[in-house]
């Protein structure tokens, strides 16, 4: 397998693994039957949302109406669901109002209707309805402090559900006394539906305590006001013992694990033996990376623990904790620290690209490693260990053309990783 077909193959496990978790995959099977006698109010947030949408009214028999929000870019084109789009990672006006029609909407329901509440990753800062007494300025500013500490994204929707006035199972109580189920495609390590764009049709066990508590372990400071609306207590979400939650059903229904099981089958349909690593790695992207390059070269160098040739396959979320000033997400900041590690290993190639095509905040899902990236990038002038320092993982691989650029897949698992090692 030379240099080409290497990287295609690695891109084809991607694409394998993206197909898997699609909404008109996944959904259509979760649908629950249309009420006998009531409406059918869908609402839902995240970058999949406008996909599930569609896959939804394609599938109904029966009246629906509703409204989604979902990140710019990643709408669909829906006949009676509306499709608002706003921004992520950090929430905008258009999002802030996207929520409180969400919460208007599903205002005056009865017994006799469904609301249908269609969830994926990046629904927490899509649907942004800050607590009573906190600005939307406030809760973007916190919001960018917590992206760039390096924060588990259990921990960063910890503190959105208790500064919301949506999220943390608020939502779902909103819409009483009709009966919520909830499709969540699930974008957290550990397929935690509480966790799920922060949970807001899900009871939440975290406390405003807990949220304070992660704000101080970042050094995150905070406003005066917002530090007494998490001491009081006024912030605390409804708990999984509250009885308003009954009758509500929720199903997750993509997940990492699937993904990587496509992508699996993929590499077998190709001859090539993969190893599913975890599905749920969390952790800083560059340490994460080193880890990786040594289990990768071990297994060139000594033939342990697996014989070559055969693909390494992880998923779950790293973290970046931002020190520099380049460009660059998690997965290319994984890569760059690979890079680094391999140290030009031969007949070593990589992956890894956030499914949801959009590697943190760039134009890129990801980007490809190849054996002789670091040299390609010291003809250019360019020194890899600097690059990551400045947390320019972006930079790096932009200059050697070797960016995935997907564009936006309506999904979204996190992330997806593939270590070829011929």
């Amino acid at each position: 397998m030379n240099s080409s077909e290497a990287s295609q193959f690695l891109l084809n496990l991607y694409h394998s693994a993206v197909d898997a978790v699609s909404a008109k995959k996944c959904l259509p099977h979760f649908l629950p039957n249309p009420p006998a006698k009531g409406r059918t109010v869908v609402i839902g947030a995240g970058k999949g949302a406008a996909a599930m949408a569609k896959v939804v009214e394609a599938h109904w028999q029966g009246e629906l109406s509703g409204l989604v929000v979902t990140r710019y870019g990643h709408g669909a084109d829906c006949k009676k669901i509306e499709v608002v789009e706003a921004a992520h990672p950090v929430p905008d006006e258009a999002g802030r109002q996207a929520a409180a029609r969400i919460l208007q909407l599903v205002q005056g329901l009865t017994e006799d209707d469904l609301v249908l509440c269609l969830i994926s990753g990046g629904g927490s800062a899509l649907l942004a309805l800050p607590a009573e007494g906190i600005t939307l300025e406030q809760k973007q500013a916190i919001n960018k402090a917590l992206l760039k500490s390096g924060a588990a994204i259990s921990e960063m929707n910890c503190v959105r559900k208790h500064l919301s006035a949506i999220k943390g199972g608020r939502l779902a109580l909103a819409c009483a006394p009709a009966r919520v189920v909830t499709l969540l495609i699930s974008d957290v390590p550990g397929d935690d539906a509480n966790v799920i764009a922060s949970g807001p049709t899900l009871p939440d066990a975290s406390t405003c305590a807990q949220a304070l508590a992660i704000l101080r372990k970042y050094q995150i400071a905070v406003p005066s006001n917002i530090e007494q609306h998490l001491s009081s207590g006024k912030g605390e979400t409804p708990k999984p013992d509250d009885a308003r939650f009954g009758g509500h059903q929720h199903h997750i229904i993509a997940t990492a694990q699937e993904a990587l099981e496509a992508a699996a089958q993929a590499a077998r349909n190709a001859g090539i033996t993969p190893y599913i690593l975890s599905d749920n790695i969390e952790g800083e992207a560059r340490d994460v990376g080193m880890v990786h390059g040594a289990i990768a070269k071990q297994i060139a160098k000594h033939g342990q623990p697996f014989a070559r040739p055969c693909v390494l396959i992880s998923g779950g979320e790293t973290t970046v904790t931002v020190r520099g000033s380049g460009r660059g997400g998690r997965n290319a900041e994984f890569l760059l620290s690979l890079a680094v590690t391999l140290e030009g290993q031969p007949s070593i190639y990589a992956i890894a690209c956030d499914t949801d095509g959009i590697d943190g905040s760039e134009d890129n899902a990801g980007a490809l490693l190849r054996p002789d990236s670091i040299d390609r990038a010291e003809q250019l002038g360019l020194r890899a260990r600097s690059l990551l320092d400045n947390n320019d993982g972006y930079g790096f691989f932009s200059a050697l053309n070797d960016l995935v650029v997907s564009g936006p897949t309506r999904t979204n698992v996190n992330d997806f990783r593939a270590i070829l090692i011929l």
